[in-house]
């Protein structure tokens, strides 16, 4: 990995969780109770999952965002700085640090509760005080995991400063405003949520086409649609049509931050002034080596586990 000197920054703009993972055969149903296999604890929340992306797969990292004044919070903050990770825009709220529940089943799908917590004290307010980590960045990513009106402010500061702009509308459900897409230069959402931010059905890759047209209709530059072990659909901005970018093949063990470690290697690719499409196919790798193992930021692979060098 390069020195920070030398490394493209990215600034990363949302939540932080303490996860809570157990394993079971299946996902239980409404009212059922299930036996676990086993349970971990281990760092999470999207903006924390992509920050620590971005950072092993080599761009310099800043974080923004809350955690609580408890053991959580502090573990969290501990972790981030551990993989270099900028946290002078980490505040320390009143709440406390944001958890997920997630269950993860035998086939490697998962379902998620999030409690906000510390999340959801990041305001627009925030956003101001730290315009300065948005200013030194090229690359800001956002996702829906703090407040709307703070995401707001915070593509709406990136798209003032000149920043290149991703939101990872996660989680979703229903359209975006309309005056966020043009400020949008990266719309990733997965096909469950390309479909709610559409309406329009999304159950295969033409599907994830018609959903994504919609979107650069609407005003977002750009738009990759994740699909798991089918690949991305990327509707880009001058192209004349859709191209699927196939996944690599592994055995899936836990697709638990896939789609993160995919955000943050995107950004970190993109920041270092490397195409849109090497940016992807380099995300992808990064994606697929992640869901070989279990948990969120422990699966998360390494620019040298790549294979790639600065």
């Amino acid at each position: 990995m390069a020195s920070n000197e030398t490394r493209s920054r990215v600034a990363v703009v949302g939540s932080l969780n303490m996860d809570l993972v157990a394993r079971a055969p299946r996902l239980p149903h409404p009212g059922e109770t299930l036996a676990g296999r086993t349970f971990a604890q281990v760092a999470g929340g999207k903006g924390g999952n992509q920050a620590v992306a971005a950072a092993r797969l080599g761009a310099q990292v800043s974080m923004l965002g809350c955690v609580g004044a408890d053991g959580n919070g502090v573990q969290l903050r501990a972790g981030l700085e551990a993989e270099g990770i900028d946290c002078a825009a980490l505040e320390t709220g009143k709440a406390a640090t944001g958890v997920a529940l997630i269950i993860v089943d035998d086939a490697s799908q998962n379902a998620i509760v999030i409690v906000a917590g510390s999340n959801g004290e990041v305001t627009p307010e925030t956003i101001a005080r730290h315009e300065p980590v948005l200013a030194a960045a090229e690359v800001v990513i956002c996702q829906l995991e703090t407040p709307p009106d703070t995401v707001r402010a915070a593509l709406a500061a990136a798209r003032r400063l000149g920043k290149t702009v991703i939101l990872n509308p996660a989680p979703a459900t229903g359209p975006l405003p309309a005056d966020w897409l043009p400020l949008i230069d990266y719309l990733i959402p997965n096909e469950l949520e390309a479909a709610a931010l559409t309406g329009l059905p999304v159950d295969t890759p033409e599907d994830a086409a018609k959903a994504a047209a919609a979107l650069r209709a609407a005003g977002a530059r750009n738009v990759l649609v994740t699909l798991g072990a089918r690949g991305v659909q990327a509707t880009l901005d001058g192209a004349a049509a859709a191209t699927l970018y196939e996944a690599p093949k592994v055995k899936a063990v836990d697709t638990t931050a896939a789609g993160d470690t995919f955000i943050g290697g995107f950004a970190a690719q993109l920041a270092q002034g490397a195409s849109v499409e090497t940016a992807i196919r380099f995300a992808q790798r990064a994606a697929a080596l992640s869901v070989t193992r279990p948990g969120a930021q422990p699966s998360i692979p390494t620019r040298a586990e790549l294979g790639a060098s600065d």
